[in-house]
């Protein structure tokens, strides 16, 4: 009997575990999936727990109800993977041989790495990157009255790249609907150039924050938080004062990666972008965001990862070549408030253009664009995540590889046109 051993039950763990359940043969595969916690958080909702949108109930369900019934599950942290043994041990003492492994372990926030942030944690400092700190944010903004709201990005790559974004459009319509955000001054500080990666869809954007009264402060590259005076500051020694302050701290794979010599300085793991297969070990596959692929670190991104991991591990399993391809795709829908949002679509060599998906001309989604139906998209996309997503079910019309049926290749001036 082989043994096919998956670490993490997050998005892409759960969706290889029920995709390869499917595939390998119970009579000569065992398949075990190890993860430190039982629940299943579904973390774009996090991004609505802060104004009320979501409840807490609506974003976390039991992992072990979305794998299949083979699957042999193991709650426990990982304490050390012995790539060049095949072996994996276990904070509960145990050790699992195997002779395919596939990481999924994600990546978590750091606060930490930064002088100052964590001293007055969840109080005047938040995150909404995790279950907790989102609700904590709820609890704080319910009676929050006006003042100074400054989000940052602390370094790149982060989880979810649009999500501070969709926070700051979320904050101007919540503050809006409690009728005080004449009194609250939101600021966007960020490490980038702009207000995105990728050019075009930056340049769209950076209208929407305009539009909104949004201050975007570019460059920022922060050095330290100062909570004695209630100011963020940069290595340059610009600083911006906060009355609340909203941090997508360093971002980081996992602390196993690092004791076991697997990961980089961030504890990624180095990864083939095209194959998904470990540059150093081949009986190795990375799924989601425990690689150090150049892609956004997104629930979409893994779910477009599933189809070409499984063909590429499937292959390796009986000593063919290897000929499955991940492009880099991404999709995206970015929420704009007041029931608007953007999506994006794009992949290595193709950034965000304007057009509709995913059919020519008739959509229903619009590309670069603001509209109704992106937002009840992205609202969609919750039951689409627990029903279809993890449970390795294709979405019909929504291919792994990115499709420029649709696009429309513009000057980036007509996009900032458009946006006004």
């Amino acid at each position: 009997m082989k043994t096919l051993l998956i670490l993490g039950a997050g998005t892409g763990g759960t969706m290889a575990a029920n995709r390869m359940a499917a595939r390998l043969d119970p009579r000569e595969w065992r398949i075990v999936v190890v993860d430190k916690d039982q629940n299943h958080y579904y973390q774009p909702g996090f991004l609505f727990l802060p104004f009320g949108v979501y409840r807490p109930s609506d974003v976390v369900k039991p992992k072990r109800k979305l794998l299949p019934s083979r699957v042999e599950v193991i709650f426990s942290d990982v304490e050390w993977i012995e790539p060049e043994k095949n072996k994996v041990s276990l904070a509960n003492g145990a050790s699992i041989q195997y002779d395919y492994l596939i990481v999924a372990t994600g990546c978590d926030i750091a606060p930490e790495e930064t002088p100052g942030m964590t001293d007055r944690w969840h109080e005047n400092v938040f995150d909404f990157y995790t279950f907790e700190g989102a609700c904590k944010l709820f609890a704080f903004f319910e009676k929050f009255q006006g003042g100074r709201v400054v989000l940052n990005v602390a370094e790149m790559p982060i989880k979810c790249p649009v999500a501070p974004l969709e926070f700051m459009f979320l904050a101007d319509w919540y503050f809006t609907q409690r009728g005080i955000r004449n009194k609250v001054e939101l600021t966007y500080a960020t490490p980038l150039p702009g207000a995105f990666t990728k050019p075009t869809c930056s340049i769209m954007l950076a209208k929407v924050l305009e539009r909104k009264n949004i201050h975007i402060i570019p460059e920022f590259n922060l050095m330290e938080v100062d909570n004695d005076k209630q100011v963020i500051r940069s290595y340059d020694e610009i600083e911006v004062p906060y009355d609340v302050f909203v941090t997508i701290p360093v971002n980081k794979g996992a602390e196993v990666m690092k004791r076991s010599g697997m990961g980089d300085s961030l504890n990624y793991i180095p990864t083939d972008k095209h194959t998904l297969q470990s540059e150093k070990f081949p009986n190795v596959f990375v799924i989601g965001d425990a690689g150090n692929v150049p892609a956004s670190k997104a629930g979409s991104v893994a779910h477009f990862m599933l189809d070409i991991l499984e063909a590429n591990l499937l292959s390796h399993i009986q000593g063919e070549p290897m000929r499955a391809r991940f492009d880099g795709h991404a999709n995206c829908f970015i929420e704009t408030g007041f029931d608007q949002a953007v999506l994006i679509d794009f992949n290595y060599e193709v950034e965000p253009l304007p057009g509709t998906f995913p059919l020519p001309g008739l959509g229903p989604f619009t590309l670069l664009g603001e509209s109704r139906i992106n937002h009840w998209g992205k609202l969609a996309f919750k039951w689409i995540y627990w029903n279809m997503l993890l449970r390795g079910i294709e979405i019909p019309l929504v291919h792994s590889h990115m499709s420029m049926r649709g696009k429309q290749s513009i000057p980036a001036k007509s996009v900032l046109s458009s946006a006004d």
